[in-house]
């Protein structure tokens, strides 16, 4: 099984001077807690979670309207072209203890999102608690920013 059969299509995006109250109306329009944030040329720059909005803007008492993609985004993402093997994707999401891989095409544009959930509901069952617990381990990054 490869990333393309189990990604999702298409994600909404937005810009990185997007303010956080219009990512909170994307994510609650579109039932989605992750928005990758785009460059002008369409290159995944970053990503907003439900969980930076609430870290990076709401624990600390930002305006939300005051606050853009930029000042709440993680800034380092991690991609993985459609055409890998899923397991690839299971590794690459261990190895950098992300929930998520942006999905890249050639030019580097996105064209997908997999995550944590799109691996369980696909690998065998055996597998699915050992890269679930694998894969959630705290990282260092991770750490760091619930003590900024």
């Amino acid at each position: 099984m490869h990333v393309q059969e189990i990604m999702t299509r298409d994600p909404v995006c937005c810009g990185r001077n997007t303010d956080v109250t219009e990512i909170a109306r994307i994510m609650a329009k579109h039932d989605c807690g992750v928005v990758p944030v785009l460059d002008e040329d369409e290159r995944p720059v970053g990503i907003v979670t439900d969980r930076d909005i609430t870290i990076r803007c709401v624990a600390r008492e930002e305006d939300p309207r005051a606050q853009h993609a930029f000042d709440v985004m993680t800034d380092e993402v991690v991609t993985i072209r459609p055409d890998r093997p899923a397991e690839e994707a299971a590794d690459l999401m261990r190895d950098r203890g992300v929930r998520r891989l942006l999905v890249t095409d050639e030019r580097d544009n996105l064209v997908g999102i997999v995550s944590q959930a799109d691996l369980a509901r696909h690998a065998p069952v055996e597998d699915v608690g050992e890269t679930v617990r694998e894969i959630s381990e705290p990282t260092e990054a991770a750490a760091a920013t619930t003590r900024a």
